[in-house]
């Protein structure tokens, strides 16, 4: 071994270090961990919606993994910078910034509009005419504002100079040519070469060809080693140990194959492998965005024969005592698992200061895990006390390695994906067992012999989201026994009473009112890509929906795949629904024979139970504008709830003005009533009768329930729907009146929804203003009148009651110094130390949560991100709202 040659030459020699010969590292020992042979046979009918609800299971978070997030970002950055044709004048360009990205569409914004976002546009990468900075120049083309900006400067040519100064700028292979439009994922194709480092040395490296690419995991095989796949790798495309070709020569290091396979060929059949391959990797050489997201290794602070706990790689069941053997440079280092044996077998890891499964001494004892004593350990309870003056060493301080307590989100018994580690290329269904600090213990389903809990980080590249084979096309070994198919339930349960309807629903006359068509010129190419859909909630949400809930939801979804796109607007809906089984029922019969469609499963929860529909969803983008006024048609609510039109203010059908009474005479479901003027005060003094039914009481039980910080607007012109504590029946006896479905939700207001304003305008709940605050409006009153006396308080023990509320709320109220938008780190501490949740002021200064952060954050992600119980985050997010409220009335306007 000492003979063999080294084919470039390195500018410091190293010595070479030879592994003990074990298992292929791709296929591995399959005796303990393979998967049943007749797992494939369930493999059909395995499905994970089915199986989650089966066992009662959730799945972890798709933010909770890393690097598929990262796989998933586009190869465009906010802030690049690239020319593009005025849409006005096609023939002439100019400078735009990229906003934000959607799979291979851009949000874009014409260099000199500055914060303006109204003229923000999208385009798709594939089809639109974008190109690098500069091509302009090179190809005599025009450069020229848009007129709208035209006259904003005098100078564009030094306003240019100064905005493109220290930009980054498209890459210009991203916008031209074969490369066009792909993310870093795939532009890696089968057959392209990497530089794969050393097991063991680090400054070894030999290139490897890629044989598969599933979703940024790559199958690497050893160039020369083509002819067999005993030895191929299985690795993610962001570990550390992947380079581009001709990394190793510029830093001078040593291009050999690894030990273990260097005896399988000659010196001359290598370096002839060698050679062929960098030819091949210069003619196609992979683009260097692939690794762009590579992280830096920092430099750590190991020295030999410092002592810490490790999982054993090679049986990551166990947590063992290990030590610092070698220190290579001041980013590398060996750590070797302790072995007290006469003949030791030595089980060495490469390792850098960010290393996954190296932990300081204690760890173990401190999170109530058993550690491994070392093998040939004389004393009968491992101590690390009495086991470092037997060794003569001392600890790695707590300062070599990274946050030892971060779990990103992961709880037990959470359900995920996981690769067998002794067959890397199986993926199995996984669930977590146990969580201490970053390290989880998971088991394995599916496996033909019972196997122990494996350990793995948090970070690893080896741990996927529910569904992520199925969304890579990669076999998932699931459990033996698996959840069958069963028939479906289909939300058709039991049909409500309805009365005869006096206008058919496919008769809508939806024409009254011209609606405005949305714009898509030039803003979204592609005939299946969806154009961004806006949740208007300030338009009529019907009998149906939830107008609390509709607020609470995001003010667009889209632009991206039609079918994608529309299935989450529906499923946002059935959730903001009173009654998910019946908003389901209605959309399975949403139909047009001359649709485009395509057969999608939208699922349903209602009192425990739920329910699937199979529901037809257009896939066309001519078609989707015509398929969200179907939806709304059905549902009874206004046509632009939900459609490609932004309403601004008010809304083409006057909804918010007409209320029930114009629904109800366009859907027909209650008795016919006149439709009034437009303008016309619509309060019943018209001398409307109400229909003879009644709607059930609500139980005569009274809860005073504390009100929120934050007020519900009494002036507002769309009024709340009922609250969430009223029995459900009672929208099933609803009547024609104005007042139905028009309660204020007192108890239900929330403002932890609420966004930065440049982010997302104000939702339905708003700010009364102080010189209001200190009487009841007359409409409230009028509307408080006509409510079913169904507890013992009379009116004047109410109002006495409602006053005191407003004077507890303006008791609370918190005066600003400063925008919490400008709200610094220590800012935020120093704020929450000033509150009875000042224990919990480190969390926001270990998160690095600003001003900014601060006011998005919300009682979810409160509970997952800080890992606080119900108690101290409900206290916490109130202190939040607090902050939120005052931010409204002092700084948003």
């Amino acid at each position: 071994m000492e003979t063999r040659a080294s084919f470039i030459t390195t500018m410091q020699e190293t010595q070479h270090l030879t592994p003990e010969k074990g298992q292929s590292p791709a296929n591995g020992n399959r005796e303990q961990f393979d998967s049943d042979e007749g797992s494939s046979i369930e493999d059909a009918d395995f499905n994970w919606d089915e199986f989650l609800e089966e066992t009662g299971a959730s799945a972890a978070p798709h933010t909770s993994f890393k690097h598929v997030e990262i796989s998933l970002q586009s190869s465009f950055q906010p802030g690049m910078k690239l020319e593009v044709a005025n849409k006005s004048n096609p023939d002439t360009y100019w400078v735009a910034t990229i906003i934000t990205t959607c799979g291979q569409l851009l949000l874009l914004r014409y260099c000199g509009y500055g914060d303006d976002r109204r003229a923000d546009f999208w385009c798709d990468v594939m089809t639109a005419d974008l190109h690098p900075v500069g091509w302009c120049t090179q190809n005599n083309k025009v450069l020229m504002p848009p007129d709208a900006i035209k006259e904003k400067y005098l100078d564009w040519t030094e306003f240019l100079i100064h905005d493109l100064t220290g930009a980054r700028t498209a890459p210009a292979n991203l916008l031209e040519g074969p490369l066009r439009g792909k993310n870093p994922v795939d532009l890696i194709t089968v057959d392209s070469l990497i530089e794969l480092q050393d097991s063991q040395n680090p400054f070894q490296y030999w290139i490897v060809s890629v044989v598969e690419n599933v979703g940024g995991r790559l199958r690497l095989r050893y160039v020369g080693l083509e002819e067999t796949e005993s030895y191929d790798q299985w690795l993610f495309y962001l570990d550390c140990r992947l380079r581009p070709v001709g990394w190793c020569q510029e830093n001078k290091y040593r291009m050999d194959p690894p030990a273990d396979i260097y005896s399988l060929k000659t010196i001359s059949e290598w370096k002839c492998a060698l050679e062929k391959s960098l030819n091949d990797a210069a003619n196609f050489p992979l683009p260097m965005e692939v690794f762009k997201d590579h992280a830096d290794l920092r430099n750590h602070f190991f020295a030999v024969g410092m002592k810490l706990e490790a999982v054993n790689m090679r049986e990551p069941f166990h947590i063992c005592p290990a030590s610092v053997t070698k220190v290579f440079n001041s980013h590398y280092l060996q750590v070797t698992i302790d072995d007290l044996r006469p003949e030791p077998s030595k089980i060495s890891m490469l390792c850098h200061a960010d290393s996954l499964g190296i932990l300081p001494i204690q760890w173990c004892l401190k999170n109530g895990v058993n550690l491994t004593p070392p093998k040939g350990y004389s004393g009968q309870d491992f101590d690390w006390a009495d086991y470092q003056k037997q060794c003569g060493a001392e600890a790695a301080p707590h300062l070599c390695f990274r946050n030892t307590s971060f779990s990103r989100g992961f709880t037990k018994n959470m359900k995920l994906e996981a690769v067998n580690p002794r067959n890397p290329a199986e993926i199995c269904v996984a669930s977590i067992t146990s969580v201490k600090g970053r390290l989880m213990w998971l088991h394995l389903e599916g496996l033909q012999m019972p196997s122990p809990e494996y350990i793995v980080d948090v970070e690893s590249m080896d741990i996927f989201p529910v569904g992520w084979c199925e969304a890579n096309a990669y076999n998932l070994t699931p459990p033996h026994k698996a959840v069958l198919r069963r028939k479906r339930r289909i939300a058709v349960v039991q049909p409500e009473k309805q009365l005869p309807s006096a206008v058919p629903v496919e008769k809508i006359p939806h024409d009254l009112c011209p609606v405005p068509q949305p714009d898509t010129t030039g803003t979204i190419n592609g005939r299946y890509c969806c154009p961004q859909l806006y949740i208007n909630h300030r338009c009529f949400s019907g009998p149906y929906l939830n107008k609390g809930r509709i607020a609470e939801l995001p003010q667009s979804v889209g632009p991206g795949k039609c079918v994608l796109v529309l299935k989450e607007v529906l499923s946002m809906v059935i959730n903001a629904a009173y009654k998910p089984g019946s908003v389901l029922r209605e959309l399975q019969l949403v139909e047009d024979p001359q649709w485009n469609f395509q057969e999608e499963t939208l699922k349903a929860k209602y009192r425990g139970k739920t329910y699937r529909a199979t529901v037809k969803i257009v896939r066309t983008s001519d078609q989707v504008a015509d398929f969200c006024r179907r939806v709304c048609a059905k549902l009874e609510c206004c046509p632009n709830l939900f459609s490609p039109v932004l309403v601004a203010e008010v809304c083409p059908e006057n909804c918010s003005i007409h209320t029930k009474t114009k629904y109800t005479y366009y859907y027909g479901k209650r008795k016919k009533i006149i439709k009034p003027p437009i303008g016309e005060n619509n309060n019943m003094k018209s001398g409307h009768v109400k229909p003879a039914r009644r709607r059930k009481r609500r139980k005569s039980i009274f809860v005073q329930k504390k009100r929120r910080s934050s007020a519900v607007d009494l002036n507002a012109a769309g009024s709340a729907e009922e609250s969430e504590d009223e029995e459900p029946d009672a929208m099933e006896d609803e009547t024609g009146s104005e007042e139905t479905s028009s309660e204020l939700r007192d108890d239900q207001t929330d403002t932890s929804s609420a966004e930065v304003p440049s982010a997302r305008p104000r939702r339905a709940v708003t700010l009364r203003s102080s010189t209001e605050s200190d009487r009841p409006p007359p409409v409230e009153r009028a509307r408080r009148s006509r409510r079913p006396q169904t507890h013992s308080y009379n009116e004047a023990e109410k109002c006495m009651q409602v006053k005191e509320e407003i004077k507890q709320e303006e008791e609370e109220k918190l005066i600003l110094d400063s925008n919490p938008l400008e709200w610094t780190v220590t800012d935020v501490v120093r704020f929450i130390k000033l509150t009875d949740c000042a224990p919990l002021a480190k969390i926001f200064q270990e998160q690095d949560i600003d001003g900014q952060a601060l006011l998005l954050l919300t009682l979810p992600t409160v509970q997952e991100c800080m890992e606080l119980k119900l108690g101290p985050a409900i206290k916490l997010c109130h202190q939040i709202e607090r902050v939120k409220v005052a931010f409204y009335a002092q700084y948003a306007n």
